[in-house]
């Protein structure tokens, strides 16, 4: 398959609208579409100053600074299990 990428529109009642003429065979195609979401920083509502993760190790003190948090509900000992069952096929 070859793919493009496009500019396009959805309008209110659902259909697309490619909006620059394609060059392109006629027949199917299959459509994916990315549609961009808002994201927390462009929010105009001031944001909470993310702690600083600290590091012992000199080379990784800025590394951990862009990372996102680790979900409250993580389980260290189940992420192990998961990569050692899918690294050695348990």
């Amino acid at each position: 398959m070859q793919a493009y990428k496009l500019n396009a529109t959805i309008d209110e009642s659902g259909h697309l609208i490619i909006d620059e003429p394609l060059n392109i065979a006629p027949g199917k195609v299959e459509v994916i579409i990315l549609q961009p979401v808002p994201s927390l920083e462009t929010s105009t509502e001031p944001q909470p100053e993310k702690p600083k993760r600290k590091s012992k190790v000199k080379a990784f003190e800025g590394l951990f600074e862009n990372a996102p948090p680790t979900p409250p509900d993580f389980d260290p000992d189940q992420a192990r299990w998961e990569a050692l069952n899918e690294k050695h096929n348990l």
